[in-house]
């Protein structure tokens, strides 16, 4: 079979905030490198922030709350399953990245008085930075061409090569043309979100979800597929949104003075922040669903947040509300939980890294929410994109060996999928049976009977997809790798979910037969990996680092 080869110094998967900050940051140390971005989709549009973001969620300001100060708090909120130093880490590196941003034409806002406008969003601390900022994907783009690193667009990552206890490469997918590619890199990071397409939206639409639909779980796959070690798969979020649309309203019209109720007409009180786990609790309870209320604000508030909703974080939201006829003036904006996803920038899923943003396999760094940098959210994404890129320098002048066996037998896998146009399933109805199981069995409340059976039909969809499901084109064929990833991912969150007799993070993982938090035997990491045999999980529980 043919393929393409590519040599790199730096192989970045991925082309979100991530990755683009660790390209540019790569070639500022190293203007001479090879930094080649594999991006699935086109870079100029794709990932979690495809155009703008309204915020910085966590920035440390000299002379406010300190990295240390968030720290605590973020150990609060995680229930006390965080490792301390990269939360830190990031934390303390955060004013630094305002500034690089803020040289890059980004925009945070000021007060009369010269201080930073902020909004309340952390229980404990003020860290959040307003940022309204619609070209920020552009801005980031732009600095990668001007960094002239190499991006592979429609570029779909298959496989993580391995040699050793090293990854040197990857093999890839043209999502458009069919073609295979082969990258060897010195030093390789796995940027490309989480698991967004997980559980099926309310309305039934696959690609209907909160997040960008293009992150089916790569990342957690490949790494799990090359033997690294991932963590925080029972932790299964779930926001609470705009009904029928799935888009975030929440955060930015409560931090400015808007109130949720529940169907009877109470206040939900939130304080001064919004507590998502209080929000889906309510509706566990029976008092969903739930209403933004505007109507008292003045006009002035009202305008600046529908600029934030409608110009910088969804375009698509204005043209959703003028179709139903509704104005945050005069109506209630009712919300509805999205389906269950995995993610280490908005909850703990991921792969795990130490503070240099290295794995447990050699060469290879992981950033953004595909990384167990837990809840570090976009502040998260740019600092540990950084942080790889001066870290992937290590590795520049070391020698790759590539074993083409392992080459080839990943493209022979990819040939006998193309050859599946005869079997009957169409892949989306394969991929609508899979996460039907994902809603049916996996979120909470859990038990072990109900994991145990969504575990075995999770097992037997695996098994049987050569076997069922068709594929006819190139753009069916990414999807049935995809329909893969998002199968190791329900095997991975289930397996986790079983092996942690608790119940912790209120609804993100309640267990009816463990219905108590049991600090005693389980403020500990539930640690995954491949095991030694075929279709084997191995489990660790690792003890909770909390040293600076």
């Amino acid at each position: 079979m043919g393929y393409e080869t590519v040599k790199a110094d730096f192989l970045i998967i991925g082309g979100g905030t991530a990755g683009t900050m660790a390209a540019v940051r790569a070639k500022e140390l190293n203007p001479d490198a090879n930094v080649v971005i594999f991006e699935k989709g086109h870079i100029r549009r794709s990932g979690s922030i495809a155009m703008g973001m309204d915020a910085m969620n966590i920035v440390a300001v000299p002379g406010g709350d300190t990295a240390k100060d968030y720290v605590e708090a973020n150990t609060k909120a995680c229930y006390g399953i965080l490792d301390a130093k990269p939360s830190y880490v990031m934390a303390d590196r955060s004013y630094d990245m305002v500034k690089r941003l803020e040289s890059w034409g980004v925009h945070f806002p000021k007060d009369e008085n010269g201080d930073y406008e902020r909004v309340k969003v952390h229980p404990n601390g003020n860290f959040c930075l307003t940022m309204p900022d619609p070209d920020l994907k552009i801005r980031l783009v732009n600095k990668v061409e001007e960094h002239n690193v190499t991006v592979y667009n429609r570029t779909m990552v298959t496989s993580l090569l391995v040699n050793g206890d090293r990854v040197v490469g990857a093999t890839g997918l043209n999502t458009r043309t069919g073609e295979y590619i082969l990258c060897e890199a010195k030093a390789v990071l796995v940027c490309n979100g989480g698991a967004s397409r997980f559980g099926i939206p309310n309305t039934g639409a696959l690609y209907g979800t909160y997040d960008y639909p293009g992150n089916a779980g790569d990342g957690y796959s490949l790494a799990y597929r090359a033997g690294a070690d991932l963590t925080g798969f029972e932790y299964c979020m779930q926001m609470s949104l705009i009904k029928d649309i799935n888009v975030p309203i929440t955060y930015v019209s409560k931090s400015r003075g808007a109130k949720v109720y529940t169907a009877l007409g109470d206040e939900l009180d939130m304080g001064d922040t919004v507590n998502l786990e209080m929000m889906v609790q309510a509706y566990r309870d029976g008092k969903g669903p739930l209403f933004i209320k505007m109507q008292h604000l003045p006009e002035e508030q009202i305008k600046h947040i529908e600029n934030i909703l409608f110009k910088v974080e969804r375009p698509m939201m204005e043209r959703f509300m003028e179709g139903r006829g509704m104005d945050f003036r005069k109506d209630d904006i009712e919300l509805n939980p999205t389906e269950i996803y995995l993610c280490g920038g908005h909850g703990l899923t991921g792969i795990v890294v130490n503070e240099k943003a290295e794995t447990s396999l050699k060469g290879l760094y992981a950033a953004g929410d595909v990384s167990n940098v837990s809840r570090g959210h976009l502040t998260g994404a740019f600092v540990f994109g950084e942080i790889a890129g001066e870290q992937a320098q290590n590795w520049f002048d070391s020698e790759v060996e590539i074993d083409r066996e392992q080459v080839e037998r990943e493209f022979k896998k990819i040939d006998e999928l193309k050859k599946l146009q005869d079997n009957e399933v169409p892949v989306e109805q394969v991929e609508y049976k899979l996460r039907r199981v994902i809603n049916d069995y996996l979120p909470s409340p859990k038990s072990e009977y109900r994991i145990s059976k969504g575990l075995d039909n999770i097992r037997v969809i695996k098994d049987e997809l050569k076997e069922v499901m068709k594929v006819t084109d190139n753009n069916e064929l990414a999807r049935a790798i995809e329909v893969g990833f998002i199968a190791d991912c329900a095997e991975l969150c289930a397996v986790a979910s079983l092996n942690r007799k608790e119940s912790r993070w209120s609804e993100r993982h309640y267990r009816v037969d463990y219905p108590e938090m049991d600090d005693e035997n389980w403020l500990k990491h539930v640690v995954l990996s491949r095991g030694d045999k075929e279709g084997e999980i191995k489990v660790e529980l690792r003890p909770i680092d909390y040293n600076l």
